[in-house]
């Protein structure tokens, strides 16, 4: 159980939300376990009733006078009417009547009388045919001291000044109840043989149900509670997290690692509370009845141990295998759905299946292990429970005076190794889970690279211009960007040109501070951009990228997502903007219909100018453009290029593109290389200058002379 208070713990700054019904919960899991204990009390007080009966007899002890020290013996002869003399010796000490023949007196009710003497209530002689209840006074001496505990059927302490008032009214009131073996049987006899003990589970059913349906209702809650809380976190973290990270790692732990806590906190949480206070409750009931002999028959409980122990290390070695296949499957799984049209292209399908394949044995090989681990530890501990049964019936046949409450033992071991199984259960599911809050609390514990400032500064309409000074980035030890120095006036046009990986993606990612600059600054309006709030800067941007993301939702929801709340006016004005309200008209619901997963239902022109609607509605004054165009044909492209020169009008644009002639109408064109700028001018200047740019160009068909 090592894990559990760290899982717990974890689960409980969700779990506290919810407190009212936790604790109604906790309050039925309580008494459902009390229950339990009280169960082993009914059985062994009807066995009890059964067993003996209430005929008169007469008790005659000598010598009555007799004086007996601390430490001292006394021998009284006790027989009942018509019966020859049995004689018991009994010995007195400080604390407690020892009876020192085989053939002991079943003592109960010892109470003191008056100063040196004690009542005591004969419950049965055993080793004889015949039972009495009757009343023996012991004698010690005037000088003896009353003691502070008084023995219980001759083996448990009890004070009676405690517990004599209570339970005599509990017998009083409950005598005419229950049945006794040689009296009548009334109709009150029949309504507790037919009702106490099915009434008593019906109750435990109940308290088991709605511990089991709160306690429940509070994990789903609290999970649902931290999936938004891991949701929350994602959104927050900067881009270099996703870059290192895999999309099936984060769909498992949002999904399969939350679901595996959920299950501890439904099942593993309330169990562990009622089946520890059930353990302790059955245990205190067998002690009350004899505690000698239920130290024996649980003298066997440290056997359970080392099984427990050992399964769980094997079973949390297992969830972590499961784990790890599981993420890779996961992966599998979205680039087989997000590739599906290459696969089919080149006759990938089989090829795909056999790694899924691969990776499904792998997480079933890993799965069968925890069963296997789980599973292996409820036969050991039946096999250490019926170990200990048989110890205990030895310790009987060798002490026959044990023999009165076997049944009510048998039934109380039941119940205490059907605690102990669970909670080993129990204990192989937290080994299991700890692996889920692990990787939980990393994602939690994650702070993004990029952070507002504690104070920022307000951040106007943009007014004068961007500023990038001395800027360098690099990333996992790599420089990607070196010494770049630029400055982009209001209203100006600049594009940016570079092999791939040059560095252009970089430039814009720095620009909308996805990332900060490893030295140097990016600065708008002479602010630099990590005085300010990212909302305040992103507010006064507009994306249009080749990666155009389009969200199951409506067009009119994928367009407004440029600027929450815009009406429908504004939607469609800047659907006309984009030259997209003819296609989105044309639809089945025009505005109102769904677009499907990543747009599906659109073709590639349509989904770029749906973005492109999505910048105008933006209204933003800078305006950046990440290859807009370099994904679609040239018929798409001339349709696309119209609508982002109408979206570039009046607005200050950065421009980024592989294809050289979108940046035919630029004030100035940027050429990256490796980093670094080595060249920068007009579109004519750059080719005719036949640098870089000029070689960029002859390979995609351009010429000075048809520029």
């Amino acid at each position: 159980m090592r894990y559990a208070l760290k899982i717990l713990a974890f689960g409980w700054r969700y779990i506290k939300n919810y407190r009212a019904r936790l604790a109604i919960g906790l309050i039925c899991g309580l008494l459902y376990a009390l229950l339990n204990g009280g169960f082993v009390w009914a059985v062994s007080s009807l066995q009890e009733r059964f067993s003996s009966n209430k005929k008169a007899v007469s008790i005659v002890a000598e010598p009555q006078d007799q004086t007996v020290p601390i430490g001292g013996e006394a021998v009284f002869t006790v027989g009942a009417t018509g019966s020859p003399p049995y004689f018991y010796q009994w010995m007195f000490n400080e604390t407690n009547l020892i009876g020192s023949n085989t053939n002991e007196l079943l003592l109960t009710d010892v109470q003191p009388t008056n100063a040196g003497q004690y009542s005591v209530m004969v419950l049965s002689m055993t080793g004889h045919r015949s039972s009495s209840n009757a009343l023996l006074i012991v004698t010690s001496g005037a000088s003896t001291s009353v003691p502070t505990a008084y023995p219980r059927s001759g083996h448990v302490f009890i004070n009676p000044n405690l517990l004599k008032e209570a339970g005599a009214n509990l017998r009083q009131a409950a005598d005419p109840w229950l049945p006794q073996v040689g009296n009548p049987v009334t109709w009150r006899h029949w309504i507790f043989l037919l009702l106490f003990l099915p009434g008593l589970l019906a109750i435990r059913g109940a308290m088991d149900y709605l511990s089991n349906y709160l306690l429940g209702w509070v994990g789903e809650y609290a999970v649902r509670d931290m999936r938004l809380d891991v949701m929350e976190k994602l959104s927050t973290l900067s881009l270099d997290f996703f870059t290192r990270s895999s999309t099936g790692d984060l769909i498992t732990r949002i999904n399969a690692d939350t679901q595996n806590l959920l299950r501890t906190l439904r099942s593993a949480g309330p169990d562990l509370i009622k089946e520890s206070v059930s353990l302790v409750t059955v245990f205190g009931a067998l002690c009350w009845l004899d505690w000698k002999l239920t130290l024996v028959g649980l003298a066997i409980i440290p056997l359970c141990i080392g099984p427990v122990v050992f399964f769980g290390r094997k079973a949390r070695k297992a969830m972590r295998s499961a784990r790890a296949a599981n993420v890779i499957q996961t992966s599998q799984l979205v680039e087989l759905i997000g590739g599906i049209r290459v696969i089919k292209a080149f006759n990938l399908e089989k090829a795909e299946m056999e790694r899924f394949r691969k990776s499904s044995r792998q997480i079933v090989r890993a799965d069968m292990k925890g069963v296997r681990a789980k599973e292996a530890v409820g036969p050991i501990i039946e096999v250490v429970s019926t170990l200990g049964v048989g110890i205990l019936v030895l310790y009987i046949l060798y002490s026959p005076g044990s023999a009165k409450n076997l049944l009510s033992f048998f039934m109380g071991f039941l119940f205490f190794f059907q605690s102990v199984k669970k909670l080993s259960g129990i204990h192989i599911l937290f080994e299991q889970t700890h692996i889920s809050v692990d990787r939980l609390m990393d994602i939690l514990r994650e702070q993004p690279k990029v952070v507002d400032p504690i104070a920022p500064r307000p951040l106007p309409e943009f007014a004068s211009g961007i500023t990038l000074h001395n800027l360098d980035f690099g990333y996992l030890e790599k420089q990607v960007l070196s010494n770049v120095d630029l400055n982009i006036p209001r209203g100006f046009k600049l594009g940016i040109a570079g092999e791939s990986g040059s560095g252009k993606t970089t430039l814009v990612n720095l620009l909308f501070r996805f990332y900060d600059p490893t030295s140097g600054a990016v600065k708008i309006d002479g602010l630099d951009l990590r005085e300010i709030s990212v909302k305040d800067l992103r507010q006064q941007m507009a994306l249009v990228s080749q990666d155009v993301v389009i969200f199951d939702q409506t067009v009119a929801e994928n367009i407004a997502a440029g600027k929450p709340g815009a009406t429908r006016a504004e939607i469609e004005a800047a659907a006309r903007g984009a030259f997209a309200h003819d296609f989105i008209m044309q639809l089945p619901e025009g505005y109102d219909t769904r677009v499907g997963e990543r747009g599906v239902t659109l073709s590639g022109g349509q989904r770029q100018r749906v973005a492109i609607a999505r910048a105008f509605v933006r209204n933003a004054p800078i305006l950046v453009l990440d290859e807009a165009t370099a994904s679609l044909d040239s018929k798409a492209e001339a349709e696309v290029q119209v609508a982002i020169d109408r979206l570039a009008e009046h607005r200050t644009v950065v421009c980024v593109a592989h294809r050289l002639s979108t940046l035919k109408a630029m004030d100035r064109v940027m050429v990256l290389s490796e980093g670094r700028i080595v060249e920068s001018g007009s579109f004519q200047e750059l080719l005719e200058k036949n640098g870089a740019f000029a070689a960029m160009a002859a390979r995609q068909g351009i010429f000075t002379s048809e520029a």
